[in-house]
Protein backbone atom coordinates (compact mmCIF):
# COMPACT_ATOMS: atom_id res chain seq x y z
CA UNK A 1 0.00 0.00 0.00
CA UNK A 2 1.36 3.47 -1.22
CA UNK A 3 1.34 6.40 1.84
CA UNK A 4 -0.56 7.98 -0.77
CA UNK A 5 -3.43 6.41 -0.51
CA UNK A 6 -3.37 6.82 3.87
CA UNK A 7 -1.39 10.49 3.38
CA UNK A 8 -3.37 13.90 3.10
CA UNK A 9 -3.43 17.57 1.86
CA UNK A 10 -5.46 19.13 4.93
CA UNK A 11 -2.75 20.01 7.31
CA UNK A 12 -1.54 22.66 9.76
CA UNK A 13 0.96 24.82 8.58
CA UNK A 14 3.28 27.73 10.36
CA UNK A 15 5.68 30.31 9.21
CA UNK A 16 9.03 30.24 11.03
CA UNK A 17 8.46 34.03 12.12
CA UNK A 18 5.27 32.95 14.54
CA UNK A 19 5.90 32.80 17.98
CA UNK A 20 5.28 29.91 20.48
CA UNK A 21 2.23 31.31 22.04
CA UNK A 22 0.40 31.11 18.28
CA UNK A 23 1.39 26.93 18.73
CA UNK A 24 0.21 26.50 21.68
CA UNK A 25 -2.74 28.52 20.54
CA UNK A 26 -3.08 25.79 17.62
CA UNK A 27 -2.67 22.29 19.62
CA UNK A 28 -5.48 23.73 22.08
CA UNK A 29 -7.93 24.77 19.55
CA UNK A 30 -7.39 22.10 16.53
CA UNK A 31 -5.41 19.52 18.69
CA UNK A 32 -3.13 18.19 15.76
CA UNK A 33 -0.19 15.66 16.09
CA UNK A 34 2.34 18.23 15.16
CA UNK A 35 2.51 21.63 13.16
CA UNK A 36 4.53 21.41 9.44
CA UNK A 37 6.63 24.56 9.70
CA UNK A 38 7.82 26.48 6.43
CA UNK A 39 10.30 29.72 5.88
CA UNK A 40 8.93 31.65 3.03
CA UNK A 41 7.21 29.07 1.80
CA UNK A 42 9.64 25.88 2.02
CA UNK A 43 9.19 23.26 4.39
CA UNK A 44 12.00 23.63 7.71
CA UNK A 45 10.27 21.11 9.85
CA UNK A 46 8.18 20.21 12.77
CA UNK A 47 7.24 21.14 16.17
CA UNK A 48 4.91 18.91 18.23
CA UNK A 49 3.15 19.56 21.96
CA UNK A 50 6.32 17.88 23.68
CA UNK A 51 8.72 20.41 22.29
CA UNK A 52 6.68 23.17 24.33
CA UNK A 53 6.83 22.22 27.90
CA UNK A 54 9.90 23.95 28.22
CA UNK A 55 8.64 25.69 30.93
CA UNK A 56 11.31 28.53 30.14
CA UNK A 57 10.15 29.12 26.33
CA UNK A 58 7.90 32.21 26.39
CA UNK A 59 4.99 33.12 24.13
CA UNK A 60 6.96 35.52 21.72
CA UNK A 61 9.66 33.03 20.96
CA UNK A 62 9.78 32.30 17.26
CA UNK A 63 8.85 28.46 16.76
CA UNK A 64 11.98 28.77 14.38
CA UNK A 65 13.96 27.92 17.86
CA UNK A 66 12.07 24.58 18.42
CA UNK A 67 12.04 23.35 15.33
CA UNK A 68 12.85 19.78 14.77
CA UNK A 69 13.92 17.71 11.72
CA UNK A 70 11.39 14.85 10.52
CA UNK A 71 11.67 12.16 7.97
CA UNK A 72 10.57 13.17 4.37
CA UNK A 73 8.20 10.69 2.64
CA UNK A 74 7.44 10.66 -1.52
CA UNK A 75 4.06 9.58 -2.05
CA UNK A 76 5.04 6.67 -3.41
CA UNK A 77 6.45 4.96 -0.04
CA UNK A 78 5.30 1.87 1.40
CA UNK A 79 3.28 2.18 4.37
CA UNK A 80 5.21 -0.18 5.93
CA UNK A 81 8.13 2.10 5.34
CA UNK A 82 7.06 4.70 6.47
CA UNK A 83 5.90 3.31 9.83
CA UNK A 84 9.43 2.60 10.10
CA UNK A 85 10.17 6.01 9.73
CA UNK A 86 8.12 7.66 12.01
CA UNK A 87 9.29 5.46 14.65
CA UNK A 88 12.65 6.05 13.99
CA UNK A 89 12.45 9.79 13.52
CA UNK A 90 10.86 9.93 17.32
CA UNK A 91 7.87 11.90 15.38
CA UNK A 92 4.02 11.33 14.91
CA UNK A 93 3.59 13.46 11.80
CA UNK A 94 6.01 13.50 8.41
CA UNK A 95 6.02 15.82 5.35
CA UNK A 96 4.97 13.76 2.17
CA UNK A 97 6.56 15.17 -0.78
CA UNK A 98 6.13 15.06 -4.68
CA UNK A 99 8.41 15.68 -7.37
CA UNK A 100 10.47 17.51 -4.48
CA UNK A 101 7.68 19.55 -2.99
CA UNK A 102 5.85 19.73 0.00
CA UNK A 103 2.28 17.37 -1.35
CA UNK A 104 0.54 16.91 2.15
CA UNK A 105 1.53 14.95 5.66
CA UNK A 106 1.45 11.25 7.09
CA UNK A 107 0.62 10.65 10.69
CA UNK A 108 0.96 7.70 12.98
CA UNK A 109 -3.20 8.31 13.79
CA UNK A 110 -3.56 8.10 9.92
CA UNK A 111 -1.48 5.21 9.40
CA UNK A 112 -3.08 3.48 12.04
CA UNK A 113 -6.78 3.66 11.05
CA UNK A 114 -5.89 2.21 7.54
CA UNK A 115 -4.61 -1.12 8.89
CA UNK A 116 -7.14 -0.65 11.97
CA UNK A 117 -9.12 -4.22 10.78
CA UNK A 118 -6.10 -5.75 10.67
CA UNK A 119 -5.22 -5.36 14.28
CA UNK A 120 -7.10 -8.02 15.49
CA UNK A 121 -3.71 -11.10 14.91
CA UNK A 122 -2.08 -9.27 17.52
CA UNK A 123 -2.51 -8.62 21.54
CA UNK A 124 -1.73 -5.85 23.45
CA UNK A 125 0.65 -8.83 25.34
CA UNK A 126 2.67 -9.12 22.02
CA UNK A 127 3.91 -5.38 21.82
CA UNK A 128 3.51 -3.47 24.77
CA UNK A 129 6.37 -1.72 27.30
CA UNK A 130 6.49 -3.17 30.75
CA UNK A 131 8.56 -1.78 33.49
CA UNK A 132 7.20 2.50 32.83
CA UNK A 133 7.60 5.47 34.65
CA UNK A 134 5.08 6.61 37.01
CA UNK A 135 4.73 9.57 39.68
CA UNK A 136 3.10 10.19 42.92
CA UNK A 137 -0.44 12.18 42.80
CA UNK A 138 0.83 14.52 45.44
CA UNK A 139 4.07 15.18 42.93
CA UNK A 140 4.20 18.43 41.34
CA UNK A 141 3.42 19.41 37.63
CA UNK A 142 7.16 21.42 37.49
CA UNK A 143 8.29 17.10 38.80
CA UNK A 144 6.04 15.95 36.33
CA UNK A 145 7.09 18.13 33.57
CA UNK A 146 10.60 17.29 34.59
CA UNK A 147 10.29 13.29 34.51
CA UNK A 148 8.62 13.39 30.82
CA UNK A 149 11.52 15.78 29.46
CA UNK A 150 14.29 13.14 31.18
CA UNK A 151 13.02 10.07 29.86
CA UNK A 152 11.39 11.41 26.47
CA UNK A 153 8.17 10.57 27.17
CA UNK A 154 4.58 11.51 26.50
CA UNK A 155 2.55 9.67 29.50
CA UNK A 156 2.85 9.12 33.20
CA UNK A 157 0.38 6.54 35.05
CA UNK A 158 -0.39 8.56 38.56
CA UNK A 159 -0.11 5.65 41.22
CA UNK A 160 -1.01 6.93 45.27
CA UNK A 161 0.43 6.69 48.39
CA UNK A 162 -0.28 2.75 48.17
CA UNK A 163 0.94 2.02 44.75
CA UNK A 164 -2.44 1.67 42.58
CA UNK A 165 -2.80 3.69 39.60
CA UNK A 166 -5.34 6.50 39.87
CA UNK A 167 -4.98 8.82 36.96
CA UNK A 168 -2.71 9.39 33.55
CA UNK A 169 -0.49 12.73 33.26
CA UNK A 170 0.58 13.82 29.64
CA UNK A 171 2.07 15.99 27.65
CA UNK A 172 -1.49 17.13 25.88
CA UNK A 173 -2.98 17.53 29.64
CA UNK A 174 0.17 19.61 30.60
CA UNK A 175 -0.05 21.79 27.78
CA UNK A 176 -3.63 22.26 27.75
CA UNK A 177 -3.94 22.71 31.57
CA UNK A 178 -1.36 25.42 31.29
CA UNK A 179 -2.65 27.65 28.13
CA UNK A 180 -6.04 27.71 29.95
CA UNK A 181 -4.34 29.06 33.17
CA UNK A 182 -1.88 31.38 31.39
CA UNK A 183 -5.01 32.90 29.40
CA UNK A 184 -6.57 33.58 32.65
CA UNK A 185 -3.51 36.13 34.49
CA UNK A 186 -3.47 39.56 33.37
CA UNK A 187 -0.86 41.01 30.83
CA UNK A 188 2.25 41.55 32.42
CA UNK A 189 4.93 40.11 34.26
CA UNK A 190 3.62 36.56 34.68
CA UNK A 191 6.47 34.56 35.86
CA UNK A 192 4.99 34.25 39.42
CA UNK A 193 2.03 32.59 38.20
CA UNK A 194 4.14 30.26 36.03
CA UNK A 195 5.95 29.19 39.68
CA UNK A 196 2.03 29.20 41.13
CA UNK A 197 1.18 26.43 38.23
CA UNK A 198 4.47 24.27 38.45
CA UNK A 199 3.90 23.73 42.11
CA UNK A 200 0.63 22.57 41.65
CA UNK A 201 -0.55 18.68 42.55
CA UNK A 202 -0.17 16.22 39.56
CA UNK A 203 -3.27 15.26 40.63
CA UNK A 204 -5.21 18.67 39.46
CA UNK A 205 -3.24 18.37 36.34
CA UNK A 206 -4.56 14.09 35.31
CA UNK A 207 -7.18 12.58 33.76
CA UNK A 208 -8.94 10.02 36.14
CA UNK A 209 -9.79 7.67 36.07
CA UNK A 210 -7.25 6.02 33.66
CA UNK A 211 -8.40 4.52 30.66
CA UNK A 212 -6.43 0.57 30.72
CA UNK A 213 -6.42 -2.59 28.45
CA UNK A 214 -5.27 -5.99 29.23
CA UNK A 215 -2.76 -8.33 28.08
CA UNK A 216 -4.84 -10.84 26.22
CA UNK A 217 -7.41 -7.96 24.58
CA UNK A 218 -6.32 -7.52 20.75
CA UNK A 219 -4.83 -4.07 19.76
CA UNK A 220 -7.68 -3.56 17.37
CA UNK A 221 -9.84 -3.18 20.60
CA UNK A 222 -7.36 -1.17 22.28
CA UNK A 223 -6.89 1.06 19.51
CA UNK A 224 -10.26 1.75 18.89
CA UNK A 225 -10.21 2.45 22.57
CA UNK A 226 -7.35 5.26 22.04
CA UNK A 227 -9.59 7.18 19.05
CA UNK A 228 -12.60 6.95 20.97
CA UNK A 229 -11.12 8.64 24.06
CA UNK A 230 -8.36 11.05 21.66
CA UNK A 231 -5.54 9.19 23.53
CA UNK A 232 -2.43 8.30 22.55
CA UNK A 233 -2.30 5.29 24.60
CA UNK A 234 -3.34 3.27 27.22
CA UNK A 235 -2.33 1.74 30.63
CA UNK A 236 -2.00 -1.69 31.10
CA UNK A 237 -3.26 -3.57 33.85
CA UNK A 238 -3.37 -7.05 35.20
CA UNK A 239 -6.44 -9.12 34.47
CA UNK A 240 -7.23 -9.81 38.16
CA UNK A 241 -6.57 -6.26 39.43
CA UNK A 242 -7.06 -3.59 37.41
CA UNK A 243 -5.56 -0.77 40.05
CA UNK A 244 -1.99 -2.06 39.35
CA UNK A 245 0.36 -0.67 36.76
CA UNK A 246 1.30 -3.36 34.39
CA UNK A 247 2.83 -1.28 31.53
CA UNK A 248 1.76 1.08 28.43
CA UNK A 249 0.60 0.42 24.83
CA UNK A 250 0.77 3.36 22.72
CA UNK A 251 0.16 4.35 19.19
CA UNK A 252 3.97 4.58 18.53
CA UNK A 253 4.17 0.66 19.85
CA UNK A 254 1.51 -0.67 17.30
CA UNK A 255 3.20 1.40 14.45
CA UNK A 256 6.55 0.22 15.59
CA UNK A 257 4.73 -3.88 15.19
CA UNK A 258 3.27 -2.86 12.12
CA UNK A 259 7.49 -2.48 10.61
CA UNK A 260 8.63 -5.32 12.04
CA UNK A 261 10.37 -7.57 9.53
CA UNK A 262 11.14 -11.01 8.60
CA UNK A 263 14.63 -10.82 8.25
CA UNK A 264 16.88 -13.59 9.19
CA UNK A 265 18.71 -10.67 11.11
CA UNK A 266 17.92 -9.76 14.18
CA UNK A 267 15.26 -6.95 13.31
CA UNK A 268 16.74 -3.25 15.01
CA UNK A 269 14.42 -0.89 15.51
CA UNK A 270 16.25 2.82 16.59
CA UNK A 271 14.44 5.70 17.70
CA UNK A 272 16.00 9.14 16.99
CA UNK A 273 18.34 7.83 14.62
CA UNK A 274 19.73 11.44 13.62
CA UNK A 275 21.65 11.33 17.01
CA UNK A 276 23.92 8.45 15.90
CA UNK A 277 27.45 9.75 15.89
CA UNK A 278 30.17 7.28 15.45
CA UNK A 279 27.70 4.14 15.92
CA UNK A 280 26.15 2.72 13.14
CA UNK A 281 23.14 0.07 12.55
CA UNK A 282 24.37 -2.33 11.89
CA UNK A 283 27.60 -1.89 14.76
CA UNK A 284 24.55 -2.06 16.98
CA UNK A 285 22.71 -4.95 16.02
CA UNK A 286 26.01 -7.00 15.71
CA UNK A 287 26.71 -5.85 19.73
CA UNK A 288 22.76 -6.57 20.39
CA UNK A 289 23.30 -9.92 18.80
CA UNK A 290 26.12 -10.79 20.90
CA UNK A 291 23.86 -10.48 23.61
CA UNK A 292 21.14 -12.81 22.27
CA UNK A 293 23.14 -15.33 21.98
CA UNK A 294 23.04 -15.77 25.50
CA UNK A 295 20.00 -16.41 26.14
CA UNK A 296 19.78 -19.98 25.11
CA UNK A 297 16.76 -21.22 24.71
CA UNK A 298 15.16 -17.84 25.08
CA UNK A 299 14.30 -16.79 21.11
CA UNK A 300 14.73 -12.50 20.39
CA UNK A 301 12.17 -11.42 18.35
CA UNK A 302 12.93 -7.74 18.06
CA UNK A 303 15.26 -4.84 19.88
CA UNK A 304 14.37 -1.07 19.81
CA UNK A 305 16.96 1.36 21.19
CA UNK A 306 15.88 4.35 21.81
CA UNK A 307 18.24 7.81 22.18
CA UNK A 308 17.16 11.13 23.82
CA UNK A 309 19.08 13.75 23.66
CA UNK A 310 19.42 16.17 26.84
CA UNK A 311 20.62 19.77 27.50
CA UNK A 312 23.58 19.18 29.42
CA UNK A 313 27.27 19.28 26.84
CA UNK A 314 30.53 18.21 27.63
CA UNK A 315 32.85 20.39 25.69
CA UNK A 316 29.72 20.74 22.94
CA UNK A 317 28.78 16.77 23.36
CA UNK A 318 25.77 16.67 24.66
CA UNK A 319 24.01 13.93 27.46
CA UNK A 320 22.64 10.75 25.65
CA UNK A 321 20.45 8.67 27.18
CA UNK A 322 19.86 5.40 25.80
CA UNK A 323 17.59 2.43 26.25
CA UNK A 324 17.55 -0.90 24.77
CA UNK A 325 14.50 -2.96 25.02
CA UNK A 326 14.06 -6.81 23.65
CA UNK A 327 11.43 -9.07 23.39
CA UNK A 328 11.43 -12.17 23.56
CA UNK A 329 9.10 -15.42 23.94
CA UNK A 330 9.97 -15.19 27.46
CA UNK A 331 8.99 -11.56 27.65
CA UNK A 332 11.21 -8.38 28.00
CA UNK A 333 14.66 -7.16 29.08
CA UNK A 334 15.92 -3.82 28.94
CA UNK A 335 18.93 -1.94 29.94
CA UNK A 336 19.44 1.76 30.14
CA UNK A 337 22.36 4.23 30.48
CA UNK A 338 23.52 7.37 29.84
CA UNK A 339 27.00 9.22 28.38
CA UNK A 340 28.61 11.95 26.51
CA UNK A 341 27.52 11.19 22.55
CA UNK A 342 25.11 8.15 21.43
CA UNK A 343 28.50 5.52 21.41
CA UNK A 344 28.98 6.18 25.16
CA UNK A 345 25.40 5.90 26.55
CA UNK A 346 25.21 2.66 24.05
CA UNK A 347 27.28 1.09 25.80
CA UNK A 348 26.69 1.92 29.00
CA UNK A 349 23.07 0.56 28.51
CA UNK A 350 24.42 -2.68 26.80
CA UNK A 351 26.35 -3.68 29.54
CA UNK A 352 23.31 -3.06 32.30
CA UNK A 353 21.39 -4.97 29.36
CA UNK A 354 23.63 -7.88 29.60
CA UNK A 355 23.84 -7.83 33.31
CA UNK A 356 19.81 -8.24 33.00
CA UNK A 357 20.19 -11.19 30.09
CA UNK A 358 22.67 -12.65 32.59
CA UNK A 359 20.20 -11.98 35.62
CA UNK A 360 17.46 -13.84 33.77
CA UNK A 361 19.08 -16.56 33.04
CA UNK A 362 20.36 -17.32 36.47
CA UNK A 363 16.36 -17.20 37.71
CA UNK A 364 15.76 -19.82 34.36
CA UNK A 365 18.07 -22.02 35.72
CA UNK A 366 17.01 -21.93 39.39
CA UNK A 367 14.14 -22.86 37.98
CA UNK A 368 15.12 -25.44 36.47
CA UNK A 369 16.83 -27.08 39.08
CA UNK A 370 14.26 -26.63 41.35
CA UNK A 371 12.47 -28.31 38.88
CA UNK A 372 15.21 -31.63 38.53
CA UNK A 373 15.12 -31.44 42.01
CA UNK A 374 11.04 -31.88 42.63
CA UNK A 375 10.83 -34.33 40.34
CA UNK A 376 13.80 -36.37 42.53
CA UNK A 377 12.32 -36.08 45.69
CA UNK A 378 8.98 -37.26 43.67
CA UNK A 379 10.57 -40.48 42.83
CA UNK A 380 12.11 -41.22 46.25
Amino acid sequence: MDIADIATTDFTELDAASNVGKARSVFEDENPKGIIVTKSGEYEGVITQKQLLRSHIEDHTKIETLTKSAPKVDRTDDVRDVARSLVEGGTKVAPVFESGSLWGVVSEDLILEAVLEHLDSLTVEQIYTENVITIDEDATLGQAINRLREHGISRLPVVDEDGFLTGVVTTHDVVEFATRNVQKTTRGDRSGEGDRLLDLPVYDVMSSPATTTQLDETVRAAVERMFENDYSGLVVTPEDDDRVVGGVITKTDVLRALSYTEEEVLDVQITNVNLLDTLSRESIRSSIEEITEKYGKMQVRHAHVRFHEHKERLRGTPLIQCKIRLRTNRGQVAGSGEGYGAEQAFNVARDKLERNVLEVKGVESDREYQGQLLRKLGEL
